[in-house]
């Protein structure tokens, strides 16, 4: 299979199921919001090395995210065969992150003032994920005001962006390097 269709060279691109829309359209710009968040991901993984604990679950999120795609890729979330066959995000995801979240926090110091993003070049780029996550988030807000969508997808990605934020200040203390205070 070539990787070239040349059936998205007029701005269209097509939806699970087939239906053809414009490039333009608030679902595409949701989609590839999560897709730029999935490469963010990557490039955390990349700074955490072969061994390193936050790497397993920042490859569950890419999978997570893969499945968050498929399903804003799907114009009709609960009607029709499409639903029947397409990939949908779940709670069990949202609660995965929480239990992270929590066990993760457990081991930091209480947070008592706004932190500057930054800290260990781990922590950098879990920041930066954090707020391409936020930007995700809002492009999905904004589908849901003109089309439906799985409603777990906006509770997901709210999630994701405090398990981000943890995540990087977790990455910044395992690196010895302390957050930087506003």
């Amino acid at each position: 299979m070539k990787i070239y269709t040349r059936t998205g060279d007029r701005g269209e691109t097509g939806l699970f199921g087939g239906a053809r829309i414009s490039k333009a359209d608030l679902r595409v710009e949701a989609y590839g919001s999560v897709d730029e968040l999935n490469a963010e991901i990557g490039l955390a993984i990349v700074e955490c090395g072969g061994d390193d604990p936050f790497r397993h679950f920042l490859l569950e999120i890419q999978r997570d995210l893969l499945v968050l795609g498929a399903d804003l890729a799907c114009a009709e979330p609960d009607t029709s065969k499409v639903a029947q066959r397409s990939v949908r995000m779940e709670n069990e995801a949202v609660n995965r992150l929480e239990a992270e979240i929590d066990r993760l926090e457990g081991k930091l110091p209480p947070l008592r003032k706004f932190i500057l993003p930054g800290g260990a070049p781990l922590g950098a780029r879990l920041h930066v994920a954090r707020t391409t996550c936020r930007r995700a988030e809002r492009r999905c807000v904004q589908l849901s005001h003109h089309q439906p969508i799985n409603p777990i997808a906006i509770t997901y990605l709210n999630r994701l962006s405090d398990f981000l934020f943890v995540m990087a200040r977790a990455a910044n203390q395992s690196a010895g390097v302390p957050d930087v205070e506003w």
